[in-house]
């Protein structure tokens, strides 16, 4: 397998969540399409929508590239704060871990503080400011 690329659900904003992403990883976007630039006759947009995102990509590592979309609301919302899921972000190191973590810890919630685990690992979890669940960690073993 050459990667598993995490996509993530929004209510509206996803390029917000992503400029911040952005500012954690580094990169630049591949990808942003705007339910605008799909409409048509067989697919109208509502104009509160239009501005919304279809599709967005920002690569954080060579084969690994992190994905999200805007939920129209036709389609109801999506709680955040449910995901019952976890992206894991594996580290190539103590300190990119840290600066990981600490960045994506702003503004929201430590579930774990970084550290090294009782497995040989050095890692937490948190909840970004958007409800998003993370593990960062990095595994000695791996590198």
């Amino acid at each position: 397998m050459r990667a598993i690329n995490p996509w993530i659900n929004f209510n509206g904003n996803a390029e917000e969540a992503f400029i911040f992403y952005k500012s954690v990883f580094g990169g630049e976007f591949a990808k942003i399409v705007r339910f605008k630039d799909l409409a048509s006759d067989d697919f109208p947009v509502a104009e509160n929508e239009a501005n919304k995102i279809m599709h967005i990509a920002l690569p954080i590592s060579k084969h690994n590239v992190l994905m999200a979309n805007d939920v129209p609301e036709f389609m109801g919302q999506v709680n955040e704060n449910e995901n019952r899921s976890k992206i894991m972000v594996s580290a190539e190191s103590k300190e990119e871990a840290d600066q990981i973590f600490n960045g994506l810890s702003a503004g929201g919630d430590t579930e774990g503080p970084i550290g090294d685990g009782p497995w040989g690992t050095y890692g937490g979890m948190l909840r970004d400011k958007y409800g998003i669940e993370w593990i960062v960690e990095f595994d000695p073993n791996y590198n």
